[in-house]
């Protein structure tokens, strides 16, 4: 397969015996997720899928964060994540992440997972509003959300903390409209 190829891909909210493939696509892509996501460490194991998998129930049980893990439709592999966070119900608005494994970049696997999660959170979640923070120097995850629809709404200082540090991060925000533009 070459990496023009597109690949039919569904989330669904993680289940517990997903740990084991969540590991290996973890374990596969740490030089590029460590780049960007602090819990990407060497030490990551199967004990600690297991607890962030427990933890993605919980919260979706609790009706406070919905992640969902990406999937090869054809083959059922586990190809990354998706997670709609920090959601505020008053303001009807919620942040949302993304990452796919080194292998399966540049075919398109985020743009499709995050427009899947967006749709999710506009339509079951009554959002308005879902926010993206991206490092300025992660240009992937950036293309991701401009291909989204998503608009840069500009650099916010100290936005985020990667490795204990407070560092600025490019926000876009994306609404229905954008959404319902980028799929056309």
């Amino acid at each position: 397969m070459t990496t023009d190829e597109r690949l039919s891909t569904t989330i669904r909210p993680y289940r517990p015996d997903d740990a084991a493939a969540l590991l290996a696509a973890v374990r596969a892509s740490l030089p590029t997720l460590s780049l960007w996501l602090p819990w990407a460490t060497d030490d990551y194991d199967l004990a600690r899928a297991e607890t962030w998998i427990a933890h993605c129930i919980a919260a979706r049980d609790a009706d406070s964060e919905h992640h969902f893990g990406v999937f090869d439709t054809n083959g059922g592999a586990l190809l990354g994540s998706v997670g709609l966070n920090h959601r505020i119900p008053a303001y009807r608005s919620a942040h949302m992440g993304y990452w796919v494994t080194d292998a399966m970049r540049g075919r398109g696997i985020a743009v499709d997972a995050a427009r899947q999660a967006a749709r999710f959170g506009f339509d079951a979640l009554g959002l308005q509003r879902i926010a993206l923070l991206v490092q300025p120097q992660n240009h992937a995850s950036a293309r991701v959300a401009t291909k989204l629809g998503a608009v840069c709404e500009g650099v916010a200082r100290n936005a985020i903390v990667v490795a204990g540090r407070a560092q600025d991060a490019m926000v876009f925000s994306l609404i229905p409209t954008d959404l319902d533009e980028s799929s056309r």
